[in-house]
């Protein structure tokens, strides 16, 4: 289902101009009634196999990329593991909200590196349905964030190509900035919670906006730093869609060509962990990835967290 800002306007009282003016998101997907978070997942892993028939067999890790699990207990992915009839894969959920498909790629190559115990190849996914969360009557939130799932392949290429350097960062004390309060242990989903709201998402965005404005280049710089490169040296740039003006300020203040930096959230949103591989996947669409291109992908999430990786393209 299409929500364009029509609609935000009339679920939150937001005129279409502010919506289009303030984030540069025109359009973002809901997924419809009884569609769930692993559902997008086996869509987009489906998509992505079909153009490698036959590697299932090696597949031995799936890691999921998620804020909005299917339900608290068991992972999403191991729903994904069966829908996909991949017996004994190694299969586990991460919850870096925005950032986790980075996060899942690190640690997914990190895995496969040290031991044949995890198969030869490993399915790394983002998967979000914020449409579940989402307080229709809050324009700070509605106007950003829709549902996505994106996939990667992960596999042994020659020396010098694939995942280079990453890094992950965490700073705990900021976690209140973004949230959904209520429906764990700390604060059960009881019929007050719920009526107060605390089951949808909250996010407090101009310090979120400060933190990744901080977050994301001090990242960045120390990635870079790790594998002896410059920014000069990556040829695209593909950033967490958080929202356009976002992206906008990133570009700036990193001075990268905006030809680099590939975009789509003004069509799709802010799609939380699936945004990344989304936007890789609508890239290569565009212009191919040629062999030996450096692409470095960058994302800031709930936590709060930042995460960074470089990988060349084989």
């Amino acid at each position: 289902m299409i929500i364009d800002n029509a609609c935000i306007s009339e679920w939150a009282d937001a005129p279409e101009d502010w919506v289009a003016r303030r984030t540069g998101i025109y359009e973002r997907r809901y997924a419809p009634a009884g569609v769930a978070t692993s559902d997008l997942a086996h869509e987009a892993v489906t998509d992505l196999l079909s153009r490698t028939p036959g590697i299932e067999r090696d597949i031995g890790l799936v890691i999921v990329a998620t804020a909005t699990p299917d339900q608290p207990q068991p992972a999403t992915a191991v729903a994904l593991q069966s829908l996909l009839g991949l017996e004994a894969a190694a299969s586990f959920d991460i919850n870096a909200v925005c950032s986790g498909f980075v996060h899942g790629l690190t640690i997914a190559s990190a895995l496969l590196s040290s031991s044949s115990a995890f198969g030869t190849y490993a399915l790394v996914v983002g998967s979000d349905m914020f449409s579940s969360v989402m307080d229709r009557t809050d324009r700070r939130t509605v106007s950003l964030f829709g549902d996505g799932a994106g996939a990667a392949l992960l596999g042994p290429v020659p020396e010098g190509y694939g995942i280079g350097a990453s890094r992950m960062v965490a700073h705990g004390s900021l976690r209140s900035l973004v949230e959904v309060p209520a429906g764990g242990t700390r604060k059960p989903l009881t019929p007050e919670a719920r009526a107060a709201g605390e089951h949808l998402f909250k996010m407090d965005g101009r310090p979120v906006a400060e933190y990744a404005l901080r977050a994301l280049p001090e990242v960045i710089g120390a990635t870079l730093a790790d594998d002896g490169l410059s920014i000069e040296d990556i040829d695209r740039f593909i950033f967490h869609q958080a929202n356009v003006r976002l992206l906008e300020n990133i570009t700036s203040q990193l001075k990268l060509d905006p030809d680099r930096v590939p975009m789509t959230a003004p069509q799709y949103g802010n799609t939380g962990a699936a945004s990344i591989p989304i936007t890789m996947r609508d890239a290569q669409l565009r212009r191919p990835f040629r062999r030996g291109e450096r692409i470095l992908l960058a994302a800031v999430g709930g936590g709060m967290t930042a995460a960074a990786t470089v990988l060349t393209w084989f």
